[in-house]
């Protein structure tokens, strides 16, 4: 039985659009076997969609100290469904921004506390252009998140 994987994603910047490929490419590596990846972007993912997934990767740029707003929708919108639902999945993150990341981390790490999601993996956080190691960290984001979900 295949996994599902789900990337909830704001990309709205060329620097944010970098990294969710990077994460997508690891996530969709040819060694990771029964992993289906689905991508969404955060504003226009459904509250079924997160249910019916095994785990997850989040990407949003850090704006003024916390995450986007389209990212905080998606977990507005789908909270209390998924509250006890979804305890224990797996899930990683990646953010973008110049300063306050530190907030947007904590956000996040809030909320999926709340959840009771298990992190998966180092969240990689960059400033400005993303560089080669910004973006195989990206790619080990996404392939590390999709590869616990083999088994």
């Amino acid at each position: 039985m295949s996994k599902t994987l789900l990337i909830v994603h704001h990309t709205p910047s060329p620097h944010c659009h970098e990294m969710f490929e990077s994460v997508l490419a690891g996530a969709t590596d040819p060694d990771i076997d029964g992993v289906e990846v689905i991508r969404r972007p955060a504003l226009t993912v459904s509250p079924a969609e997160l249910l019916e997934a095994d785990g997850y990767v989040l990407g949003s740029p850090a704006n003024l100290g916390y995450i986007s707003g389209a990212l905080k929708h998606a977990f507005d919108q789908s909270y209390y469904q998924l509250l006890d639902s979804t305890r224990g999945r797996p899930f990683g993150l990646y953010l973008h921004g110049n300063e306050g990341t530190e907030g947007a981390e904590r956000a996040v790490s809030s909320i999926t506390n709340g959840l009771g999601w298990a992190q998966a993996a180092q969240t990689v956080i960059v400033a400005g252009k993303p560089d080669k190691s910004d973006l195989e960290a990206c790619w080990e984001l996404g392939a590390s998140v999709a590869a616990q979900l083999m088994g």
